[in-house]
């Protein structure tokens, strides 16, 4: 996972400083909607490319991770990301997931 989350360790980019949070989640929304990559990960997808495009923007948002616990002792744990700006999701949603990794940490 820290090999992914390396990319998202920028400084803010005057190119991108006019791009407001919900253009940047559209964008990524788009961008990812036929996955060449990750195909059954479309929340970490989105959560990389918008926290990244975000920091370029100037904005410090949380890439959030989740799980929910009642699939704790089912087969396969269900996991889920998503991006918040000041607490509020701004890309994806919580999904009523219970957080257990944020980054950067608080």
């Amino acid at each position: 996972m820290q090999s992914l989350l390396r990319y998202l360790d920028v400084e803010a980019d005057s190119r991108f400083a006019t791009l407001q949070p919900d253009q940047i989640a559209n964008w990524v929304i788009r961008a990812t909607r036929k996955p060449w990559f990750m195909r059954n990960r479309r929340c970490l997808r989105q959560g990389l490319l918008g926290t990244r495009f975000m920091r370029l923007a100037g904005y410090d948002p949380h890439l959030v991770f989740g799980v929910s616990t009642k699939s704790i002792q089912a087969a396969s744990v269900s996991a889920h990301c998503w991006v918040e700006l000041d607490g509020v999701p701004v890309l994806n949603d919580a999904q009523g997931m219970e957080e257990v990794y944020r980054w950067p940490g608080v």
